[in-house]
């Protein structure tokens, strides 16, 4: 049942383009904002701590009608109330639709616009050297992914294999993620000691749980990809690795994505078109590992789990 739940609410996603700002949670901001500002002055420890009750007490309301409505009426609710849960977790905002909104900025010449789409996907200031840039976004892609779509399914259907917590996976993710965004975006103007703490308290809480999907994402930009140059570069990556294991997960999706798709496109570095050849290369890459790797294994999966 986890796995039709996942199709159908991939597949009415791409239809309720309307609904992604709601899926911002803005109104979220504020209760983060209140309890990190209680967080400040804290050790990591603690700040974890503080950031972990925080996403259970957010979560515990999804798992709570999980089970309420689980077994009853052959389902059905459960099954719908996963649907929906599943659709306002996707995201925030729709992946590839922010590729094309780039697109169409590069092409309209509309720098503002440009670096609102960068500084949205990237969660900081886009550098200003073209061919880094290029690189910089096509990263960011591929990190995104994890983010906003293959770490949601993976939860949804982990937890939902071993009872009715499919929906609370999926929006459990999701809090991380919202967490780790609005540090992102908001502490990093703070001074140094808070925003330390608080970057290392949510980011180390959300790579907990975004290690497994994102070495499972790896393995399947590789094969569906350029296999041996995804393989190298991820072998690379590990002799000059990043010192904080979060960083480390990011830093793994983005090489070895770049390494699979790089023969994906032949523009040089110094084409103004570049950075938008190198997503769209991203983006074909993100859509191929989810509906050719990863929804046939689930699906197999599924299967031989019905036939026991």
């Amino acid at each position: 049942m986890s796995f039709l739940a996942l199709l159908i609410g991939l597949g009415v996603e791409r239809l309720l383009t309307q609904i992604f700002h709601i899926r911002e949670f803005r109104w979220l901001d504020r209760v983060f904002d209140f309890v990190f500002t209680r967080l400040k002055g804290k050790g990591v420890i603690v700040a974890r701590a503080g950031a972990a009750a925080l996403a259970l007490a957010l979560v515990l309301p999804i798992a709570g009608l999980s089970y309420a409505m689980a077994g009853a009426l052959m389902h059905i609710p459960y099954f719908l109330f996963s649907i929906v849960v599943l659709l306002f977790s996707l995201g925030p905002r729709d992946l590839n639709q922010e590729v094309e909104d780039f697109g169409s900025a590069v092409s309209n010449d509309n720098a503002e616009e440009q670096r609102k789409v960068a500084k949205e996907l990237l969660e900081f200031d886009p550098p200003g050297d073209l061919a880094e840039f290029a690189r910089s976004m096509e990263r960011a892609v591929y990190i995104q992914a994890n983010n906003r779509i293959f770490a949601v399914v993976f939860w949804f259907i982990v937890l939902g294999s071993v009872g009715p917590l499919g929906a609370a996976g999926a929006w459990a993710f999701r809090v991380l993620d919202l967490m780790r965004r609005r540090v992102a975006f908001q502490y990093i103007r703070k001074d140094n000691e808070e925003r330390e703490v608080i970057d290392l308290a949510v980011c180390g809480l959300h790579g907990w749980f975004a290690w497994i999907p994102a070495r499972l994402l790896a393995i399947g930009y590789a094969l569906a990809g350029s296999f041996e140059e995804a393989v190298h570069d991820w072998r690379d990556y590990y002799n000059s690795c990043a010192p904080r294991f979060f960083d480390i997960t990011n830093d793994v999706i983005g090489c070895v994505g770049q390494g699979a798709a790089r023969k994906e496109t032949g523009l040089s570095a110094s084409d103004s078109s570049y950075p938008v050849s190198r997503m769209k290369a991203a983006m074909t890459l993100v859509t191929r590992t989810l509906w050719m790797i990863w929804l046939p294994l689930i699906a197999i999966l599924t299967l031989y789990n019905w036939l026991l």
